[in-house]
């Protein structure tokens, strides 16, 4: 099945501006949030892919390369993928020799492109080289990313076959180049080639790999528990030292890097260390102020209403909010209350606000104007 456009599953035009992505994703993510929809597989299903389509979609970087890439975007991004006419045109008419190879030969000595010596055609690939790191999403919930906890997740990897090393099959020395892995002609501004043969690997495979079948392969499931540290943020990274990709010839493995994605929740709010929510009152408790419980992240909280109250008036419950990663100090909770008015009213309840309106002589619109 085709992977559904991110614009589309947030219902934004593709030139959407970042608060409109914002607003979109919350209205998208409160109707099918699974405490919104229990036991609905497909509302779940839909709530991941709108919180990945605003994952990539809220993070300048990734949306260009998602707007470049469409759904390969992720494969572009690890592999540093560039599209550029001319490191085409050197690739097609130098043979195999890399951008780098050529302009370290004629800038390496100056400094130019990064100050840093290149290696030449064909012997970088022959030797031990590090496995690749691997980026995993790793959705986390709303609670875990306030309170810390742990989590085991299943990875099954496409990985670097070890019987073979990625080769495909028992490799033999080149005979076409001699295992220098160079072509004896010369490319673009007389730079070497590497060998059409052996691709500059200065080796070729002779027999197929049956584990791997030939293809350089294998898929690896690896169960981890993941320790969450508390306060963590959407894009905070845990590092996993060799639990990345195979290394090549004795080389060491890649790490797993876990990259955190929160989940949103259908009351609180997050802004950095700080907790928001809204919370109605009635217009008695408005008018007449009161004191009242409030929900917090850690349990409930209580906050006085003074007489007068408004809607939209914040106030604020010191040191209910996350906790700072490290340990040093933690974030706030910020009330907002609301006024609500009765739906319905009992016979006797109707009579005593018409009392209180025939006792009541300030008129809320004294001050507006009466036309132009």
């Amino acid at each position: 099945m085709a992977e559904q456009d991110f614009y589309e599953l947030l219902g934004v035009e593709r030139n959407a501006s970042a608060d409109e992505i914002k607003r979109a994703y919350r209205k998208a993510a409160r109707k099918y949030h699974p405490d919104v929809n229990p036991n609905d597989p497909q509302a779940e299903d839909k709530y991941k892919q709108i919180s990945q389509a605003f994952e990539v979609l809220s993070d300048p970087e990734k949306r260009r390369k998602y707007d470049q890439f469409g759904h390969a975007y992720q494969q572009a991004q690890q592999t540093g993928q560039w599209t550029g006419d001319f490191r085409n045109f050197v690739y097609t008419t130098g043979g195999a020799a890399s951008f780098e190879d050529l302009f370290g030969e004629i800038f390496g000595n100056l400094g130019g492109f990064g100050g840093r010596a290149r290696t030449r055609v064909g012997t970088a690939q022959r030797g031990p080289q590090r496995g690749q790191d691997i980026v995993y999403e790793m959705p986390i919930s709303f609670a875990d990313a306030i309170k810390g906890g742990e989590k085991s997740i299943t990875l099954t990897l496409a990985d670097r076959c070890p019987e073979c090393d990625g080769l495909g099959g028992k490799a033999e020395t080149c005979p076409a180049c001699g295992g220098s892995g160079q072509s004896s002609q010369s490319g673009f501004l007389g730079m070497p080639m590497s060998c059409p043969q052996c691709h500059g690997t200065g080796e070729v495979i002779q027999q197929r790999c049956a584990v791997c079948r030939g293809s350089g392969e294998v898929t690896r499931t690896r169960n981890i528990n993941v320790k969450i540290p508390a306060g963590v943020k959407t894009g905070s990274k845990v590092r996993l030292a060799g639990e990345g990709g195979h290394g090549y010839k004795g080389g060491s493995n890649g790490d797993l890097i876990l990259q955190m994605r929160i989940e949103p929740h259908s009351f609180f709010e997050r802004d950095g260390d700080d907790i928001w929510a809204k919370v109605p009152i009635s217009f008695i408790e408005a008018a007449l102020g009161d004191k009242i419980e409030v929900p917090t992240v850690w349990g409930t909280g209580t906050i006085t209403i003074p007489p007068g109250t408004k809607s939209g008036q914040v106030f604020r419950i010191k040191g209910q909010g996350v906790p700072k990663v490290g340990g040093k100090g933690q974030g706030d909770e910020y009330v907002e209350v609301y006024i609500t008015t009765p739906k319905k009213t009992t016979k006797r309840q109707r009579e005593l606000i018409e009392q209180l309106k025939e006792a009541w002589t300030e008129d809320p619109r004294a001050a507006m104007p009466k036309g132009l």
